[in-house]
């Protein structure tokens, strides 16, 4: 009967870990890419051409409008920034928990080795065992 890898558990644990973290950082990636074509988009509609007002009010609309953009891109520039921190805060944690994961799939690896290297060891004894009580008892193999 082989034993147990005695760190099973926490290889599950380290597994959830790491697919969690994987998990975090694809929304992180997914929240600072929607934010980033939002902000390109407005950028490039304040980028766009504007027909000439026709009287001083459409003018005061539009410059009350170009103000009021750059100001939401300004947010949007400050929001962008903060998610692409926190996307690389993700594939710092991301890659923490997976070298951790990776570290114990190693021992994992290393006792399944050791465990059937023993097995046929004792095996090969075995078969030793019985040639040679053949040879003693006169028997061939």
């Amino acid at each position: 009967m082989s034993r147990g890898f005695a760190l099973s558990g926490l290889l599950r644990l380290r597994g959830l870990q790491e697919t969690k973290a994987a998990g975090d950082l694809a929304a992180a990636n997914r929240s600072l890419r929607q934010r980033t074509i939002e902000r390109n988009a407005m950028r490039d509609a304040m980028a766009a051409p504007e027909r000439a007002p026709v009287d001083s009010e459409t003018l005061m609309a539009l410059v009350a409008s170009r103000a009021s953009t750059r100001g939401m891109l300004l947010e949007l520039d400050t929001l962008v920034s903060s998610l692409d921190g926190k996307a690389e805060e993700a594939r710092e944690t991301h890659g923490q928990a997976r070298k951790e994961l990776k570290a114990l799939e190693k021992l994992a690896d290393r006792h399944e080795v050791r465990v059937r290297t023993e097995a046929l060891s004792r095996e090969q004894l075995l078969l030793d065992d019985l040639g040679a009580t053949s040879a003693f008892e006169g028997k061939t193999p």
